[in-house]
């Protein structure tokens, strides 16, 4: 029987406990969806494509998870389609993450995506960006606990797959909505919470206070996943052991940068070689054009070049020097000339990697929102 991470003893909110180690590597369960790590990639749009979920999951992710998907989208069918939504074997166990407001129409999405094969369909209730929350959908959820209870329990009477939800703690800076909303989403289906406690309001600004994770973690008898300002391997211990979370999801650390997921899990905290970094990076963008096509790649690969030389790998300027190129081809024999000896690791990059066809091709568009 797998641990869930609920039942413990819980500290008190706020307080810092040193004398416990989690294992990050210990197994976990989300119903009957058995999770390796304690490890979980963050969905993120315009980020977390196949060849990104993939790679977390090389890296120690336990569950990955896709970028959300329209649920009207999905229901209409003639969202301008700007790519196909994949599930190769070896990044399962993957959640597949959809948005909306009305829940027979999220009913709908969701057992599409189980359909296609998705191991946990997870709502999103912690979108902050207007484009979203004016439909009602993401963060708006916060503040209409009835509806989002509706959505929840239409989701999870649609689907024999467990459902989970991802949640801010409330639209407004000091709001502690998610800790009334939380255990009525619990009895409305919810297999597991993921909280980013901060509001929608701040964005991404500020410090997420975990002692409003630890206050949920006492409220609800599912686990709990704790999510933001998860840098390191020494913060997600502390957030682990303040809180009595499941798991931790790490999110934009991990933006171009896998070895932070290497260093969380096993506290390997060795910088990659210039030769590893490129390796990484052609390795994405092949995978990424597989996906999205060349055209769609070429301009959402841009922001990736930043994120993987950054951080002192490479002089600022080269960054720079790839983004002005017209084409990858000539993206790759740049980064190639950069670092010859990331030939030989991206062939055997490549040659773990399972065969393409292996890939189970979902035939849903994906959101709009994504920025692809």
């Amino acid at each position: 029987m797998l641990a869930t991470g609920v039942g413990r003893r819980q500290p008190a909110p706020g307080t810092i406990s040193r004398s416990v180690q989690v294992d990050l590597r210990s197994p976990w369960a989300i119903r009957d969806v058995e999770i390796p790590t304690r490890l979980v990639l963050a969905p993120m749009a315009g980020v977390s494509v196949q060849a990104f979920r993939r790679q977390g999951r090389r890296y120690g992710a336990g569950l990955v998870c896709s970028e959300m998907v329209s649920c009207a989208g999905l229901q209409h069918g003639n969202e301008r389609t700007l790519g196909y939504l994949r599930i190769s074997p070896d990044e399962r166990p993957l959640a597949v993450q959809i948005f909306g407001s009305d829940p027979a129409v999220m009913a709908d999405a969701a057992r599409m995506v189980e359909d296609a094969g998705a191991d946990l369909v997870d709502i999103n209730f912690g979108c902050p960006v207007k484009k979203v929350t004016k439909t009602g959908a993401g963060a708006t959820m916060l503040d209409d606990h009835a509806r989002a209870c509706a959505v929840v329990s239409a989701v999870a009477d649609a689907v024999s797959v467990p459902v989970t939800v991802k949640m801010r703690r409330g639209l407004q800076n000091g709001s502690r909505a998610c800790l009334e909303l939380g255990p009525r989403l619990v009895e409305a289906g919810a297999a597991s919470l993921t909280l980013h406690p901060r509001s929608a309001k701040q964005m991404y600004t500020g410090e997420a206070d975990h002692s409003l994770t630890a206050e949920l973690v006492s409220l609800v008898e599912v686990p709990v996943i704790a999510s933001g300002d998860v840098t390191s391997r020494a913060r997600a211990q502390a957030i682990l052991a303040t809180t009595g979370a499941a798991a931790v999801m790490v999110g934009r650390a991990a933006q171009g940068n896998p070895w932070a997921l290497r260093e969380i899990i096993d506290g390997d905290a060795e910088e990659p070689s210039r030769e590893e970094v490129v390796a990484e990076l052609l390795l994405f963008i092949r995978e990424t054009v597989r996906e999205l096509g060349n055209h769609r790649a070429t301009g959402f690969l841009k922001k990736f070049y930043g994120w993987y030389l950054g951080r002192g790998r490479f002089p600022r300027p080269f960054k720079q020097e790839l983004v002005q190129l017209a084409t990858l081809e000539e993206v790759e024999t740049r980064l190639l000339a950069a670092a010859p000896g990331a030939a030989d690791v991206l062939a055997r990059l490549q040659s773990e990697l399972p065969d393409a066809e292996d890939d189970v091709v979902l035939d849903l568009p994906i959101s709009i929102y994504g920025g692809g």
